[in-house]
Protein backbone atom coordinates (compact mmCIF):
# COMPACT_ATOMS: atom_id res chain seq x y z
CA UNK A 1 0.00 0.00 0.00
CA UNK A 2 1.40 3.39 -1.01
CA UNK A 3 1.65 5.79 1.96
CA UNK A 4 0.09 9.21 1.39
CA UNK A 5 2.44 12.07 2.21
CA UNK A 6 -0.18 14.84 2.25
CA UNK A 7 -3.55 13.37 3.20
CA UNK A 8 -5.04 16.80 3.94
CA UNK A 9 -4.02 20.45 3.75
CA UNK A 10 -2.96 20.41 7.40
CA UNK A 11 -0.22 17.92 6.47
CA UNK A 12 1.27 20.57 4.19
CA UNK A 13 3.48 22.93 6.18
CA UNK A 14 2.96 25.70 3.62
CA UNK A 15 -0.83 25.42 3.84
CA UNK A 16 -1.10 25.33 7.62
CA UNK A 17 1.33 28.22 8.15
CA UNK A 18 -0.54 30.23 5.51
CA UNK A 19 -3.76 29.56 7.39
CA UNK A 20 -2.06 30.76 10.58
CA UNK A 21 -0.92 34.00 8.94
CA UNK A 22 -4.44 34.69 7.67
CA UNK A 23 -5.92 34.19 11.14
CA UNK A 24 -3.17 36.12 12.91
CA UNK A 25 -3.38 39.09 10.53
CA UNK A 26 -6.94 39.80 11.58
CA UNK A 27 -6.00 39.52 15.25
CA UNK A 28 -3.19 42.01 14.58
CA UNK A 29 -5.64 44.73 13.51
CA UNK A 30 -8.12 43.70 16.23
CA UNK A 31 -5.47 44.25 18.92
CA UNK A 32 -4.70 47.62 17.37
CA UNK A 33 -8.32 48.69 17.73
CA UNK A 34 -8.61 47.41 21.30
CA UNK A 35 -5.96 49.91 22.43
CA UNK A 36 -6.49 52.67 19.86
CA UNK A 37 -7.61 55.06 22.63
CA UNK A 38 -5.20 53.79 25.31
CA UNK A 39 -2.41 56.30 24.50
CA UNK A 40 -4.92 59.15 24.26
CA UNK A 41 -6.42 59.28 27.77
CA UNK A 42 -4.98 62.72 28.49
CA UNK A 43 -6.20 64.06 25.15
CA UNK A 44 -9.68 62.62 25.77
CA UNK A 45 -9.80 64.27 29.19
CA UNK A 46 -9.25 67.70 27.64
CA UNK A 47 -11.18 67.32 24.36
CA UNK A 48 -14.19 65.21 25.38
CA UNK A 49 -14.07 65.73 29.17
CA UNK A 50 -13.53 62.03 29.90
CA UNK A 51 -12.33 61.71 33.52
CA UNK A 52 -10.35 58.60 34.57
CA UNK A 53 -13.50 56.80 35.74
CA UNK A 54 -15.24 57.63 32.44
CA UNK A 55 -12.21 56.37 30.51
CA UNK A 56 -12.17 53.22 32.63
CA UNK A 57 -15.87 52.61 32.03
CA UNK A 58 -15.43 52.92 28.26
CA UNK A 59 -12.46 50.54 28.39
CA UNK A 60 -14.46 48.03 30.43
CA UNK A 61 -17.51 48.26 28.14
CA UNK A 62 -15.70 46.03 25.64
CA UNK A 63 -16.63 43.07 27.80
CA UNK A 64 -20.16 44.06 28.94
CA UNK A 65 -22.22 41.95 26.52
CA UNK A 66 -19.79 39.05 26.74
CA UNK A 67 -20.27 38.92 30.51
CA UNK A 68 -23.86 39.95 31.21
CA UNK A 69 -25.49 38.68 28.01
CA UNK A 70 -23.30 35.53 28.16
CA UNK A 71 -22.39 36.17 24.52
CA UNK A 72 -19.05 34.39 24.81
CA UNK A 73 -20.69 31.24 26.13
CA UNK A 74 -23.07 31.26 23.18
CA UNK A 75 -20.18 32.12 20.86
CA UNK A 76 -18.33 28.96 21.88
CA UNK A 77 -21.43 26.84 21.36
CA UNK A 78 -22.01 28.51 17.97
CA UNK A 79 -18.38 27.87 17.05
CA UNK A 80 -18.66 24.18 17.90
CA UNK A 81 -21.89 24.04 15.87
CA UNK A 82 -21.03 26.02 12.70
CA UNK A 83 -17.27 25.59 12.55
CA UNK A 84 -14.25 27.87 12.41
CA UNK A 85 -14.71 29.55 9.03
CA UNK A 86 -18.30 30.70 9.54
CA UNK A 87 -17.64 31.81 13.11
CA UNK A 88 -14.66 33.83 11.86
CA UNK A 89 -16.84 35.78 9.44
CA UNK A 90 -19.50 36.43 12.09
CA UNK A 91 -16.86 37.75 14.49
CA UNK A 92 -15.32 39.92 11.78
CA UNK A 93 -18.66 41.56 10.94
CA UNK A 94 -19.33 42.27 14.63
CA UNK A 95 -15.93 43.94 15.03
CA UNK A 96 -16.50 46.24 12.05
CA UNK A 97 -20.03 47.20 13.14
CA UNK A 98 -18.97 47.93 16.72
CA UNK A 99 -15.91 49.92 15.65
CA UNK A 100 -18.04 52.05 13.33
CA UNK A 101 -20.42 52.94 16.17
CA UNK A 102 -17.52 53.83 18.47
CA UNK A 103 -16.03 55.98 15.72
CA UNK A 104 -19.32 57.86 15.41
CA UNK A 105 -19.50 58.46 19.15
CA UNK A 106 -16.13 60.21 19.37
CA UNK A 107 -16.48 61.99 16.01
CA UNK A 108 -16.64 65.77 15.65
CA UNK A 109 -19.97 65.39 13.83
CA UNK A 110 -21.68 63.69 16.76
CA UNK A 111 -20.17 66.00 19.37
CA UNK A 112 -21.22 69.07 17.37
CA UNK A 113 -24.87 68.08 17.83
CA UNK A 114 -25.20 65.26 15.29
CA UNK A 115 -27.83 62.53 15.25
CA UNK A 116 -28.44 61.19 18.74
CA UNK A 117 -26.37 63.82 20.55
CA UNK A 118 -29.28 65.40 22.43
CA UNK A 119 -30.73 62.02 23.37
CA UNK A 120 -27.51 60.54 24.73
CA UNK A 121 -26.82 63.69 26.73
CA UNK A 122 -30.36 63.86 28.15
CA UNK A 123 -29.83 61.17 30.81
CA UNK A 124 -27.01 60.25 33.21
CA UNK A 125 -25.61 63.69 32.56
CA UNK A 126 -22.46 63.03 34.58
CA UNK A 127 -21.38 60.56 31.88
CA UNK A 128 -20.72 62.24 28.48
CA UNK A 129 -22.94 61.27 25.54
CA UNK A 130 -19.84 60.56 23.47
CA UNK A 131 -18.75 58.00 26.06
CA UNK A 132 -22.20 56.36 26.06
CA UNK A 133 -22.14 55.82 22.29
CA UNK A 134 -18.50 54.69 22.46
CA UNK A 135 -19.50 52.14 25.12
CA UNK A 136 -22.26 50.73 22.91
CA UNK A 137 -19.93 50.38 19.95
CA UNK A 138 -17.07 48.98 22.01
CA UNK A 139 -19.40 46.40 23.60
CA UNK A 140 -20.43 45.15 20.14
CA UNK A 141 -16.80 45.19 19.00
CA UNK A 142 -15.94 43.24 22.16
CA UNK A 143 -18.38 40.49 21.18
CA UNK A 144 -16.63 40.22 17.85
CA UNK A 145 -13.03 40.34 19.05
CA UNK A 146 -13.55 37.82 21.85
CA UNK A 147 -15.43 35.48 19.51
CA UNK A 148 -12.55 35.91 17.07
CA UNK A 149 -10.06 35.00 19.80
CA UNK A 150 -11.93 31.79 20.59
CA UNK A 151 -12.33 30.98 16.90
CA UNK A 152 -8.68 31.59 16.08
CA UNK A 153 -7.58 29.42 19.02
CA UNK A 154 -9.72 26.51 17.84
CA UNK A 155 -8.64 27.14 14.25
CA UNK A 156 -4.98 26.83 15.23
CA UNK A 157 -5.68 23.60 17.11
CA UNK A 158 -7.52 22.36 14.01
CA UNK A 159 -4.48 22.92 11.81
CA UNK A 160 -1.64 22.17 14.26
CA UNK A 161 -2.85 19.49 16.70
CA UNK A 162 -0.07 16.93 17.15
CA UNK A 163 2.34 19.23 15.34
CA UNK A 164 3.84 22.64 16.23
CA UNK A 165 0.83 23.72 18.29
CA UNK A 166 2.52 25.89 20.94
CA UNK A 167 4.84 27.44 18.34
CA UNK A 168 1.85 28.27 16.13
CA UNK A 169 -0.06 29.81 19.04
CA UNK A 170 3.07 31.68 20.04
CA UNK A 171 3.51 33.13 16.57
CA UNK A 172 -0.16 34.13 16.42
CA UNK A 173 0.18 35.91 19.75
CA UNK A 174 3.42 37.56 18.63
CA UNK A 175 1.74 38.94 15.51
CA UNK A 176 -1.22 40.13 17.58
CA UNK A 177 1.13 41.80 20.11
CA UNK A 178 2.78 43.58 17.21
CA UNK A 179 -0.57 45.33 16.85
CA UNK A 180 -0.13 46.72 20.38
CA UNK A 181 3.33 48.03 19.48
CA UNK A 182 1.97 49.57 16.28
CA UNK A 183 -1.02 51.30 17.86
CA UNK A 184 1.00 52.89 20.67
CA UNK A 185 3.23 54.36 17.97
CA UNK A 186 0.58 55.17 15.36
CA UNK A 187 -2.40 56.36 17.41
CA UNK A 188 -0.76 59.43 19.03
CA UNK A 189 0.81 60.37 15.67
CA UNK A 190 -2.56 60.25 13.91
CA UNK A 191 -4.29 62.07 16.77
CA UNK A 192 -1.79 64.91 16.54
CA UNK A 193 -2.52 65.21 12.81
CA UNK A 194 -6.31 64.83 12.79
CA UNK A 195 -7.57 64.35 16.33
CA UNK A 196 -8.90 61.27 18.07
CA UNK A 197 -11.37 60.67 15.23
CA UNK A 198 -8.57 60.01 12.74
CA UNK A 199 -6.95 57.41 15.02
CA UNK A 200 -10.20 55.50 15.49
CA UNK A 201 -11.12 55.91 11.81
CA UNK A 202 -7.88 54.30 10.64
CA UNK A 203 -8.40 51.50 13.14
CA UNK A 204 -11.89 50.87 11.77
CA UNK A 205 -10.59 50.75 8.20
CA UNK A 206 -7.96 48.19 9.20
CA UNK A 207 -10.69 46.03 10.77
CA UNK A 208 -12.49 46.01 7.44
CA UNK A 209 -9.31 44.69 5.83
CA UNK A 210 -9.13 42.08 8.60
CA UNK A 211 -12.65 40.94 7.73
CA UNK A 212 -11.49 40.40 4.15
CA UNK A 213 -8.56 38.33 5.47
CA UNK A 214 -11.01 36.10 7.33
CA UNK A 215 -12.84 35.78 4.01
CA UNK A 216 -9.71 34.38 2.36
CA UNK A 217 -9.22 31.95 5.26
CA UNK A 218 -12.80 30.74 4.70
CA UNK A 219 -11.75 28.94 1.51
CA UNK A 220 -8.71 27.28 3.12
CA UNK A 221 -10.87 25.98 5.94
CA UNK A 222 -13.59 24.80 3.57
CA UNK A 223 -11.12 22.74 1.55
CA UNK A 224 -9.63 21.18 4.70
CA UNK A 225 -13.09 20.17 5.92
CA UNK A 226 -13.89 18.64 2.54
CA UNK A 227 -10.70 16.57 2.65
CA UNK A 228 -11.37 15.51 6.24
CA UNK A 229 -14.91 14.48 5.37
CA UNK A 230 -13.61 12.46 2.41
CA UNK A 231 -11.24 10.59 4.73
CA UNK A 232 -14.09 9.96 7.12
CA UNK A 233 -16.27 8.60 4.32
CA UNK A 234 -13.40 6.33 3.32
CA UNK A 235 -13.37 4.88 6.83
CA UNK A 236 -10.30 6.62 8.27
CA UNK A 237 -10.99 6.37 12.00
CA UNK A 238 -8.35 8.99 12.88
CA UNK A 239 -10.40 11.71 11.19
CA UNK A 240 -13.60 11.03 13.11
CA UNK A 241 -14.89 13.28 15.87
CA UNK A 242 -17.91 12.82 18.08
CA UNK A 243 -20.82 15.20 17.59
CA UNK A 244 -21.04 18.09 20.06
CA UNK A 245 -23.89 18.03 22.58
CA UNK A 246 -24.88 20.73 25.07
CA UNK A 247 -24.66 18.15 27.87
CA UNK A 248 -20.94 17.80 27.11
CA UNK A 249 -20.36 21.20 28.75
CA UNK A 250 -20.74 19.50 32.14
CA UNK A 251 -17.32 17.92 31.69
CA UNK A 252 -15.79 21.39 31.47
CA UNK A 253 -17.41 22.90 34.55
CA UNK A 254 -16.69 19.82 36.68
CA UNK A 255 -12.97 19.84 35.88
CA UNK A 256 -11.09 21.38 38.81
CA UNK A 257 -7.92 21.74 36.77
CA UNK A 258 -9.75 23.53 33.97
CA UNK A 259 -11.29 26.01 36.41
CA UNK A 260 -7.87 26.66 37.95
CA UNK A 261 -6.53 27.46 34.47
CA UNK A 262 -9.49 29.80 33.91
CA UNK A 263 -8.85 31.52 37.25
CA UNK A 264 -5.16 31.94 36.49
CA UNK A 265 -6.08 33.38 33.11
CA UNK A 266 -8.44 36.04 34.48
CA UNK A 267 -5.97 37.12 37.17
CA UNK A 268 -3.03 37.36 34.79
CA UNK A 269 -4.84 39.16 32.00
CA UNK A 270 -6.54 41.54 34.47
CA UNK A 271 -3.06 42.71 35.42
CA UNK A 272 -1.99 43.17 31.79
CA UNK A 273 -4.72 44.40 29.43
CA UNK A 274 -6.31 46.99 31.78
CA UNK A 275 -2.79 48.15 32.65
CA UNK A 276 -2.24 48.92 28.97
CA UNK A 277 -5.17 51.36 29.10
CA UNK A 278 -3.59 53.37 31.93
CA UNK A 279 0.13 52.86 31.22
CA UNK A 280 0.59 55.96 29.06
CA UNK A 281 -1.02 58.20 31.69
CA UNK A 282 1.09 56.58 34.41
CA UNK A 283 4.31 57.22 32.50
CA UNK A 284 3.27 60.80 31.76
CA UNK A 285 2.73 61.41 35.47
CA UNK A 286 5.82 59.61 36.77
CA UNK A 287 8.34 60.81 34.17
CA UNK A 288 6.83 64.17 33.18
CA UNK A 289 6.54 63.06 29.55
CA UNK A 290 4.20 64.19 26.81
CA UNK A 291 1.50 61.79 25.61
CA UNK A 292 3.49 60.97 22.48
CA UNK A 293 6.71 60.32 24.42
CA UNK A 294 4.99 58.14 27.02
CA UNK A 295 3.15 56.19 24.34
CA UNK A 296 6.38 55.60 22.42
CA UNK A 297 8.08 54.34 25.59
CA UNK A 298 5.27 51.93 26.39
CA UNK A 299 5.22 50.68 22.80
CA UNK A 300 8.27 48.58 23.74
CA UNK A 301 6.06 46.51 26.07
CA UNK A 302 5.06 43.86 23.48
CA UNK A 303 8.58 43.58 22.03
CA UNK A 304 9.65 40.93 24.55
CA UNK A 305 6.43 39.01 23.96
CA UNK A 306 6.80 39.23 20.18
CA UNK A 307 10.31 37.79 20.27
CA UNK A 308 10.00 35.25 23.06
CA UNK A 309 6.49 33.86 22.63
CA UNK A 310 7.30 31.85 19.46
CA UNK A 311 10.59 30.66 20.99
CA UNK A 312 8.83 29.60 24.17
CA UNK A 313 6.18 27.91 22.05
CA UNK A 314 8.91 25.91 20.30
CA UNK A 315 10.42 25.00 23.69
CA UNK A 316 7.06 23.83 25.10
CA UNK A 317 6.33 21.84 21.93
CA UNK A 318 9.64 20.01 22.21
CA UNK A 319 10.54 20.08 25.93
CA UNK A 320 7.33 20.86 27.86
CA UNK A 321 7.39 22.68 31.25
CA UNK A 322 4.21 24.72 30.59
CA UNK A 323 3.11 24.75 34.25
CA UNK A 324 6.54 25.97 35.38
CA UNK A 325 6.41 28.76 32.79
CA UNK A 326 3.11 29.96 34.26
CA UNK A 327 4.75 30.32 37.68
CA UNK A 328 7.72 32.27 36.33
CA UNK A 329 5.51 34.59 34.26
CA UNK A 330 3.35 35.46 37.26
CA UNK A 331 6.42 36.18 39.41
CA UNK A 332 7.93 38.56 36.84
CA UNK A 333 4.61 40.39 36.56
CA UNK A 334 4.51 41.01 40.32
CA UNK A 335 8.03 42.45 40.31
CA UNK A 336 7.29 44.84 37.44
CA UNK A 337 4.09 46.25 38.91
CA UNK A 338 5.80 46.75 42.28
CA UNK A 339 8.56 48.70 40.52
CA UNK A 340 5.93 50.99 38.99
CA UNK A 341 4.18 51.36 42.36
CA UNK A 342 6.97 51.71 44.90
CA UNK A 343 10.06 53.15 43.20
CA UNK A 344 10.58 56.70 44.59
CA UNK A 345 9.99 59.49 42.07
CA UNK A 346 13.61 60.68 42.19
CA UNK A 347 14.81 57.13 41.40
CA UNK A 348 12.21 56.29 38.74
CA UNK A 349 14.25 56.99 35.61
CA UNK A 350 13.63 56.34 31.93
CA UNK A 351 15.97 53.33 32.08
CA UNK A 352 14.13 51.76 35.03
CA UNK A 353 10.77 52.31 33.35
CA UNK A 354 11.99 50.82 30.07
CA UNK A 355 13.49 47.79 31.82
CA UNK A 356 10.30 47.13 33.78
CA UNK A 357 8.19 47.49 30.63
CA UNK A 358 10.32 45.01 28.68
CA UNK A 359 10.41 42.49 31.54
CA UNK A 360 6.62 42.80 31.84
CA UNK A 361 6.51 41.96 28.14
CA UNK A 362 8.58 38.86 28.88
CA UNK A 363 6.04 37.77 31.49
CA UNK A 364 3.36 38.43 28.90
CA UNK A 365 5.07 35.86 26.66
CA UNK A 366 5.57 33.20 29.33
CA UNK A 367 1.96 32.87 30.44
CA UNK A 368 0.01 32.89 27.14
CA UNK A 369 2.57 30.66 25.41
CA UNK A 370 2.08 28.12 28.20
CA UNK A 371 -1.62 28.51 28.96
CA UNK A 372 -3.46 28.32 25.64
CA UNK A 373 -1.74 25.20 24.21
CA UNK A 374 -2.45 23.44 27.52
CA UNK A 375 -6.25 23.62 27.19
CA UNK A 376 -6.52 20.78 24.60
CA UNK A 377 -4.85 18.52 27.18
CA UNK A 378 -7.71 19.14 29.61
CA UNK A 379 -10.85 18.79 27.44
CA UNK A 380 -12.11 16.77 24.47
CA UNK A 381 -11.76 18.35 21.04
CA UNK A 382 -15.53 18.32 20.48
CA UNK A 383 -15.97 20.87 23.30
CA UNK A 384 -12.72 22.75 22.68
CA UNK A 385 -14.46 25.83 21.27
CA UNK A 386 -16.77 25.94 24.27
CA UNK A 387 -13.83 25.43 26.63
CA UNK A 388 -11.94 28.37 25.16
CA UNK A 389 -15.10 30.49 25.21
CA UNK A 390 -15.70 29.72 28.90
CA UNK A 391 -12.13 30.74 29.73
CA UNK A 392 -12.57 33.92 27.68
CA UNK A 393 -15.92 34.60 29.40
CA UNK A 394 -14.41 34.28 32.87
CA UNK A 395 -11.47 36.38 31.70
CA UNK A 396 -13.89 39.01 30.37
CA UNK A 397 -15.45 39.42 33.81
CA UNK A 398 -12.07 40.55 35.10
CA UNK A 399 -11.28 42.64 32.04
CA UNK A 400 -14.63 44.44 32.32
CA UNK A 401 -14.45 45.17 36.05
CA UNK A 402 -10.73 45.92 36.40
CA UNK A 403 -10.62 49.13 34.28
CA UNK A 404 -13.63 50.40 36.23
CA UNK A 405 -11.89 49.52 39.50
CA UNK A 406 -8.62 51.14 38.42
CA UNK A 407 -10.37 54.29 37.16
CA UNK A 408 -12.24 54.58 40.45
CA UNK A 409 -9.09 53.88 42.49
CA UNK A 410 -7.11 56.47 40.53
CA UNK A 411 -9.74 59.17 41.00
CA UNK A 412 -10.44 58.30 44.66
CA UNK A 413 -6.76 58.26 45.62
CA UNK A 414 -6.26 61.63 43.90
CA UNK A 415 -9.09 63.81 45.24
CA UNK A 416 -9.60 67.06 43.34
CA UNK A 417 -7.05 66.28 40.60
CA UNK A 418 -9.64 65.70 37.86
CA UNK A 419 -11.23 69.07 38.58
CA UNK A 420 -7.84 70.81 38.52
CA UNK A 421 -6.96 69.23 35.17
CA UNK A 422 -10.35 70.26 33.78
CA UNK A 423 -9.57 73.81 34.93
CA UNK A 424 -6.31 73.74 32.99
CA UNK A 425 -3.90 73.34 35.89
CA UNK A 426 -0.65 71.42 35.31
CA UNK A 427 -1.12 68.68 37.91
CA UNK A 428 -0.53 64.94 37.69
CA UNK A 429 -2.16 61.80 39.08
CA UNK A 430 -0.40 59.51 41.58
CA UNK A 431 -0.64 55.92 40.30
CA UNK A 432 0.62 54.07 43.40
CA UNK A 433 -2.72 52.53 44.41
CA UNK A 434 -3.65 51.27 40.90
CA UNK A 435 -0.20 49.70 40.48
CA UNK A 436 -0.49 47.92 43.84
CA UNK A 437 -3.85 46.52 42.74
CA UNK A 438 -2.24 45.12 39.58
CA UNK A 439 0.56 43.58 41.68
CA UNK A 440 -2.07 41.97 43.91
CA UNK A 441 -3.57 40.23 40.90
CA UNK A 442 -0.11 38.88 40.15
CA UNK A 443 0.29 37.44 43.64
CA UNK A 444 -3.03 35.61 43.35
CA UNK A 445 -2.03 34.31 39.90
CA UNK A 446 1.27 32.99 41.29
CA UNK A 447 -0.53 31.05 44.02
CA UNK A 448 -2.86 29.48 41.46
CA UNK A 449 0.11 28.59 39.24
CA UNK A 450 1.69 26.65 42.13
CA UNK A 451 -1.62 24.87 42.73
CA UNK A 452 -1.99 24.03 39.03
CA UNK A 453 1.44 22.41 38.93
CA UNK A 454 0.53 20.33 41.98
CA UNK A 455 -2.74 19.21 40.34
CA UNK A 456 -0.93 18.27 37.15
CA UNK A 457 1.62 16.22 39.07
CA UNK A 458 -1.19 14.43 40.91
CA UNK A 459 -3.53 13.76 37.96
CA UNK A 460 -1.09 13.51 35.07
CA UNK A 461 -2.61 15.86 32.49
CA UNK A 462 0.79 16.26 30.87
CA UNK A 463 1.11 20.03 31.24
CA UNK A 464 4.85 19.58 31.81
CA UNK A 465 5.21 17.27 28.79
CA UNK A 466 6.01 18.26 25.17
CA UNK A 467 3.12 18.93 22.75
CA UNK A 468 4.64 17.31 19.68
CA UNK A 469 3.65 13.67 19.32
CA UNK A 470 6.63 11.67 18.06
Amino acid sequence: MVEKIHTTLRDSSVARWTALILLASTMFVAYMFIDVLAPLSTMLETSLKWTPDTFGAVAGSEYFLNVFAFFLIFAGIILDRIGVRRAALVSGFLMVIGASIKLYGISDYFNAGGFGYDFFNSFWTGFPGSAKVACIGFAIFGCGVEMAGVTVSKGIVKWFAGKELALAMGLEMAIARLGVFAVFRLSPFLAEKGGVTLSVGVGTLLLLIGLLTFGVYFFFDKKLDAQTEALRAAGDETSQEEEFRISDLKTIFTSKTFMVVAGLCVLFYSAIFPFQKFATGMLESRLGMTTSEASSLFSYFPIGAMILTPLLGWFIDNKGKAASMLMLGSLLMIVCHLIFALTPTESFTFAIALTAIIVLGVSFSLVPASLWPSVPKLVDNKVLGSAYSIIFWIQNIGLMLTPILIGWALKSSNPGIAEQIAAGEAVKYNYTVPMLIFAGFGVAALLLAFYLKALDKKKGFGLELPNIVK
